[in-house]
């Protein structure tokens, strides 16, 4: 038993060690020079380098001390890379929003609202906006597939009682020429970004030009919560335009920073294999009963669809009005 034991742990430690050692060539051939030969080069030369410690170096306490000490020194390399807000952004990303907070009073600037011809084709519109928090009446989600069910991207909207709505997208701010890549998001590729916008914007081009499949979730939450969500929001617009920071497709996307600002205002948020797997965030909430419980699930998600009211809609000012007809209702709030 001692033997077999030892037998699995050796083995787990060298899954972990040889994990180590791809995600550092990784990091290397994706973070690494901006010449591709170069990096090309140092991305095959330190695994080599690392099994050859690993092989080579006795007895096996040092070929392991040896192995960390060159992990750190990538480590070290990789954690001092810096994000920046000085690049040539696409102009979709461009403007970094900022948001100023007087009482009930919110000014919002740098506000996307553009005007969409094709996903590509548009013309910029960015509008400084004041909403107020007196007249919040509820917040609701998007959970948004274009491709795999288990993988969806989340915006949060707030909804206010004077017909304004107020999207925010958590994203990539990509630069001229680049294009998202799933594997490049694990790695120091992209700034963290978050889109302010029209929902006929940040919406209306996923369901109209780039036909993604949406659907829209009013939450059961409190005005009180879902301002203190808003306010924890706009903080971090705020501080993104001074320091900017690194998005990261596991740790720091659109739905785990949507989990890290709840769980901010909210108490117990749970953790959930959902929060990564968010194409089933809805799952999750219909269990929590944060969205309508009236019907199955299947036929509720199904309500919840809106693409046939999107692109039967120009996207105008009646945008976010018509894609909300008929929609479950909002389900009331937890008593105090």
């Amino acid at each position: 038993m001692r033997t077999a034991m030892r037998s699995l742990g050796l083995l787990l430690l060298w899954i972990v060690l040889l994990a180590a050692t791809a995600w550092g060539s990784a990091a290397l051939w994706f973070d690494g020079p901006d010449s591709r030969p170069l990096a090309a080069l140092l991305a095959v030369l330190y695994p080599l380098a690392a099994i050859t410690l690993l092989i080579k170096v006795k007895p096996r306490h040092r070929a392991y001390a040896a192995f960390l000490v060159l992990f750190g020194l990538l480590l070290a390399w990789w954690l001092s890379l810096a994000p920046s807000n000085q690049r040539d952004w696409q102009p979709d990303v461009a403007r970094l929003p900022t948001a100023e907070v007087q009482g009930d009073k919110i000014t919002i600037r740098n506000v996307r609202n553009f005007d969409y011809r094709s996903e590509t084709d548009f013309t910029e519109n960015w509008e400084t906006r004041t909403f107020d928090l007196s007249k919040l009446r509820g917040l609701d989600l998007f959970v948004i597939y274009w491709g795999s069910p288990n993988i969806a991207h989340t915006i949060l909207s707030w909804d206010f009682d004077d017909g304004q709505n107020l999207a925010v997208s958590i994203e990539t701010r990509k630069e001229v020429g680049e294009n998202y890549s799933a594997v490049r998001g694990f790695f120091r590729q992209y700034e963290l970004y978050y889109v302010v916008a029209d929902e006929r914007d940040v919406v209306g081009v996923r369901t109209n030009h780039r036909h993604e499949d949406v659907y829209l979730y009013p939450l059961r939450t409190p005005t009180d919560r879902a301002r203190a969500i808003l306010l924890d929001y706009l903080k971090g617009i705020n501080q993104l335009a001074e320091r900017p920071k690194w998005y990261n497709a596991l740790s720091t996307n659109c739905t785990t920073t949507i989990r890290l600002h709840v769980a901010d205002v909210v108490a117990g948020v749970p953790h959930d294999w959902r929060w990564l797997a968010n194409g089933h965030l809805d799952e999750l909430l219909y269990e929590m009963g944060v969205v309508n419980r009236q019907l199955p699930f299947a036929e509720f998600k199904k309500l919840s669809y809106i693409n046939p009211k999107a692109n039967a809609l120009p996207l105008d000012s009646l945008f976010s009005a018509a894609i909300r007809e008929d929609l479950p209702p909002r389900p009331a709030p937890p008593a105090n």
